[in-house]
C-alpha cells in the first residue's frame, strides 16, 4: 500500500490563506462575487468543488488566476482517487503492451 500525504480541500485555503488573512467574511465574499453564501460554505466545508466558474470569480475578486484555483481543486481531487479508487484500479486494468 501506497502512503499518501494528507491535503486538505481547497476551501481550507480560501478560508485561512485568503478570507481570513485579508479579513473579509465569507457572506460579504458570496455577496462581492454574486452567489449564494451556501455555496462559499460548502467549498469552504469541503463539501463542493471549486468549478471553472467559481474559478473566474475568485480570481476576479482576489486577483489571481483561475489557473490557481482549479489546479488547487484538481491536486485535491486527483489525491483523492488515487487514496480511494488507485489500488483497486491496478487489479482491473494491465497496462497496453505494444507487440
Amino acid at each position: 500500500m501506497t502512503d499518501y500525504i494528507d491535503i486538505d480541500p481547497p476551501g481550507v485555503m480560501l478560508k485561512e490563506d485568503f478570507l481570513d488573512d485579508l479579513g473579509v467574511r465569507p457572506g460579504a465574499l458570496a455577496a462581492a462575487i454574486k452567489v449564494d453564501r451556501a455555496a462559499i460554505k460548502a467549498i469552504i466545508e469541503g463539501r463542493r468543488a471549486i468549478t471553472a466558474e467559481m474559478a473566474l470569480r475568485f480570481g476576479l475578486f482576489f486577483g489571481t488566476s483561475a489557473e490557481f484555483w482549479l489546479n488547487l481543486q484538481k491536486d485535491y481531487d486527483l489525491r483523492q482517487a488515487k487514496r480511494e479508487r488507485l489500488a483497486a484500479l491496478r487489479q482491473q486494468i494491465k497496462p497496453f503492451r505494444a507487440a
